[in-house]
C-alpha cells in the first residue's frame, strides 16, 4: 500500500533518521531561541549596544561557512550534519558555568553563542542537500517543504516546552531564574545528543564527499545575486520588524513569544504546501511570484501606521509579519534551482554554502545601515529598501530560463 511519505521518498535512503534528527534539532532550536535574550538580558545584563555586538558575532559563522566547509570538502553531508549536531550541543552544554561572575562573562557567553552558532550553521546547508537526497526526483519541493514543516513543528514545541519550564518552575517550585536556564540548557544539550543519535541509521549514506574545496562556478551567477538580494531583505525582517512591533506598537515580550510561535505554527502546514507549489508550478515562477507578494508585504509593514488607525494598523503589521514568515519558506524554491543546474549533490552542498556566505555577508552589512535609516529618515524608508530588494530579486528570478525538464 502506498502513502504519500513512500511516494515522496527513496526506499531506505534514511529518510526516518533524517526527518527524526531534524524535528528533534528543531525542539531543541525552538527552546535556545525562545531562552537566549532574556538569558542574555536577565543574567548577564546585557545592553541593546551588547546585543548588537554579540549578534555580529553569532552571524559571523555564516559569513565564514564557506571556507569551514572548505576545510571539511572530504567530509560526507551527514558527517557534517552530525559534526554541526555535536558542536551545537557543546555550546548549549557550557551555558551552564555560571559566566556571570566572572569579569569576562560577557566575552565568554558571546564565544559560547558563537560555538552554538557555528555548529547551526555547518547544518543549514547540508540539511537542505540531504533533504534532496532522499527524496525521488520529482518530489524535491514536497521533501523540502516537510523539512521546513519538520523544523517549524519542532521549534514550537520547543518554546512550549520553555514556557512550562519558567512557568512551572517560578510558579510553583520557587526556582529562581539562573536555575531554569540551567535547566533550559541541559535540556537542549540532551536534545543534541538525541539529534546525533538519530543520525546513525543503517540507512544513512556514508559516501565520501567529492565536494571541491571553494566553488565560485559563473553558471550559478544569478544563485549568488539573487542571495544578496534575499539576505538584505531577511536581515531588515529579522533585525527590525520585531523592533517596528514593540517600540511603535508597544508589544510585550509574552505578545512577542505567541507571534513567533503562531507564524512558526503556520509554517508547519505552510513549508509543504509551498514545497508542493514548488513541484507543480516551477521553482522560476515561485521565486518570482513570492517576491511580488513580498513587495506589497514590505511597504504595508512600513506604512501601516501612516495609512491606518492604530488599532487597524498594529492588526495590518501582524498579519503581515506572518505573510513574510510564509514567504520566507520560498527560498526552498532556489535549493531546487541550484540542484537543476548542479551536477551531483557535492556541487549542490558547495553552492548552497556559498550562497549561505554570501547570504551572511549582506546580512551583516544591512543590519547597522537599516539601523541608521531607520533613525535618520524612520521605519517607512527602511521597509521600502526592503521592498526594492524585493523588486531586485524579482526581475533577477525573471531571467531565469524555464526548467528544461520537469522534475
Amino acid at each position: 500500500m502506498k502513502t504519500p511519505l513512500r511516494d515522496t521518498f527513496k526506499p531506505g535512503a534514511g529518510a526516518g533518521a533524517f526527518f527524526t534528527s531534524i524535528i528533534v534539532w528543531g525542539v531543541g532550536v525552538g527552546c535556545f531561541q525562545a531562552a537566549m535574550n532574556n538569558f542574555l538580558s536577565e543574567v548577564h545584563g546585557m545592553d541593546s549596544l551588547d546585543r548588537g555586538i554579540l549578534e555580529f558575532f553569532r552571524e559571523f559563522p555564516g559569513l565564514m561557512l564557506v571556507f569551514i566547509l572548505a576545510l571539511l570538502h572530504k567530509m560526507s553531508d551527514w558527517k557534517i550534519m552530525r559534526l554541526g549536531t555535536l558542536i551545537s550541543m557543546i555550546g548549549a552544554a557550557l551555558l551552564v558555568i555560571p559566566l556571570e561572575r566572572f569579569s569576562a562573562g560577557k566575552i565568554a557567553v558571546t564565544l559560547l553563542i558563537m560555538l552554538w552558532s557555528t555548529g547551526e550553521h555547518l547544518v543549514l546547508p547540508v540539511r537542505s542537500t540531504i533533504a534532496l537526497q532522499v527524496a525521488k526526483p520529482e518530489c524535491a519541493g514536497r521533501s523540502l517543504g516537510l523539512l521546513t514543516g519538520s523544523h517549524n513543528f519542532g521549534m514550537v514545541a520547543g518554546s512550549g516546552i520553555v514556557m512550562g519550564i519558567f512557568f512551572v518552575g517560578g510558579r510553583f517550585l520557587k526556582l529562581s531564574d539562573t536555575a531554569l536556564f540551567d535547566a533550559v540548557w541541559v535540556l537542549i544539550a540532551c536534545l543534541m545528543l538525541v539529534s546525533l543519535a538519530s543520525t546513525f541509521s543503517r540507512n544513512a549514506p556514508n559516501i565520501p564527499s567529492k565536494r571541491p574545496r571553494l566553488l565560485f562556478a559563473r553558471k550559478f551567477s544569478k544563485f549568488y545575486a539573487l542571495e544578496l538580494f534575499y539576505g538584505a531583505r531577511k536581515q531588515i525582517f529579522l533585525t527590525f520588524a520585531p523592533y517596528v512591533i514593540i517600540k511603535e506598537y508597544g508589544f510585550s515580550t509574552a505578545s512577542m513569544a505567541l507571534l513567533f510561535g503562531v507564524c512558526a505554527a503556520v509554517n508547519i502546514f505552510g513549508a509543504p504546501q509551498i514545497g508542493k507549489l514548488c513541484d507543480k508550478w516551477g521553482y522560476r515562477n515561485v521565486m518570482i511570484w513570492d517576491t511580488v507578494v513580498l513587495c506589497g508585504v514590505c511597504l504595508l509593514y512600513g506604512f501601516a501606521g501612516r495609512i491606518f488607525p492604530p488599532g487597524v494598523a498594529l492588526a495590518v503589521v501582524c498579519v503581515n509579519f506572518l505573510f513574510d514568515a510564509v514567504i520566507s519558506t520560498t527560498a526552498m524554491a532556489t535549493s531546487i534551482y541550484v540542484r537543476d543546474l548542479s551536477k551531483n549533490s557535492d556541487e549542490i552542498t558547495a553552492t548552497l554554502s556559498t550562497g549561505l556566505s554570501i547570504n551572511h555577508l549582506i546580512s551583516i552589512a544591512a543590519a547597522p545601515l537599516g539601523g541608521w535609516v531607520w533613525s535618520r529618515f524612520g521605519v517607512e524608508w527602511l521597509f521600502s529598501f526592503a521592498a526594492v530588494m524585493a523588486v531586485c530579486n524579482t526581475l533577477f528570478a525573471m531571467t531565469i530560463p524555464k526548467p528544461a525538464r520537469v522534475r
